[in-house]
């Protein structure tokens, strides 16, 4: 049960964005929980702990051996497991893990753990990636480094930092900017750390099903869009779809573009199914459940979000597309000449 797992956050960013200003706003909150924090500092020096914790009850577990990435991610499953050991031994208490990640580094590595790593998947659950972004800065850094289009396209929510710095004109197409290259994420301003906690922690923010049953119309109102080198694009089918070759076209689409699908997310419409089916995945690893019923009267449809580089989009459009329940192939093109047409 989702509701007996620990939830955790992931803050990335770029350097300099505000992670560290925000997990401090978060430790020093009036909400109630006790928070672990592993801190991933890309220097060779961590931050102080006293910069972060005052007269509060959160512990601060640091990675001082560069970005979390596929080299030292089996460094961040080793702590996770040690917190949940003394949490199980009762020398320790906390009811959510912070995860900050250099701002040098993708988030999609530590995202993965929690879905490809039982020991992890048994004990937590990834609650959401808060992405903060320097409006000051943005336009430079997502031109010049891939690391920072990537913590977009993975975000769940972006908070936009340093806003005041920057004209109305110019976060307006910032905004647009972010907008196509991650369709699905919703975006805030956060001042100096400054935003409601109600909106960045216990959110199920990667749980689709949660946010759906939540918030309605979360995917509605998505349209086709790309940008930079990570795109995003949504795929609606009004009809209902057939579950097996649903799943094995997505199985054979992970296997031949899975490092370039960064998220996917989705409502699928399924023929003589009560429930709405969701599925999600990151990279290669995807997984699937039944969700809510669907409402009397509701109109039903499929809804898809995919984010990544070099999206095989018409691929993707074309295989959803004969997953329809009774679809027909349209029939060849005949092609006449002079000779033969009568």
């Amino acid at each position: 049960m989702d509701d007996d797992l620990i939830p955790v956050t992931i803050i990335t960013g770029f350097l300099g964005s505000g992670k560290t200003t925000l997990l401090r706003r978060i430790l020093q909150g009036k909400h109630g929980l006790r928070i672990a924090v592993i801190e991933n500092e890309f220097a060779a020096e961590s931050i102080d702990n006293a910069l972060l914790v005052q007269d509060s009850d959160e512990q601060i577990v640091e990675m001082n051996n560069g970005c979390i990435c596929c080299s030292v991610r089996g460094d961040l499953i080793r702590i996770l497991g040690e917190l949940q050991a003394k949490r199980a031994a009762g020398t320790l208490v906390f009811d959510h893990v912070i995860i900050e990640t250099t701002g040098l580094a993708a988030p999609g590595p530590v995202a993965q753990t929690f879905f490809a790593e039982p020991s992890v998947s048994a004990f937590y659950m990834l609650d959401a990636i808060l992405t903060v972004i320097d409006a000051r800065h943005a336009q430079q850094q997502l031109t010049e480094h891939r690391e920072a289009q990537e913590q977009v396209g993975f975000a769940d929510r972006i908070l936009l930092s340093k806003t005041d710095l920057v004209s109305k004109e110019e976060l307006a197409v910032l905004r647009q900017r972010l907008l196509a290259i991650n369709c699905r994420a919703s975006m805030q301003k956060v001042s100096f750390g400054n935003v409601p906690l109600r909106d960045i922690l216990n959110i199920r923010g990667f749980n689709l099903n949660a946010i759906v049953e939540l918030e309605p119309d979360f995917l509605g109102q998505l349209g086709h869009r790309h940008g930079d080198g990570v795109q995003s694009f949504v795929y609606h089918q009004p009809q209902p779809l057939d579950l097996e070759k649903v799943e094995n076209f997505l199985d054979a689409i992970v296997q031949l573009f899975g490092t370039q699908l960064m998220r996917y997310k989705g409502i699928l419409y399924i023929e003589d199914t009560p429930c709405r089916a969701v599925f999600q995945g990151v990279h290669m690893l995807m997984g699937s459940e039944l969700g809510a019923p669907w409402r009397d009267g509701e109109t039903r449809a499929s809804k898809m979000v995919f984010i990544g580089r070099g999206l095989p989009q018409d691929t993707l459009i074309r295989g959803l597309d004969r997953c329809v329940v009774g679809y027909q192939p349209p029939p060849p093109a005949v092609t006449y000449n002079a000779d033969t047409v009568p």
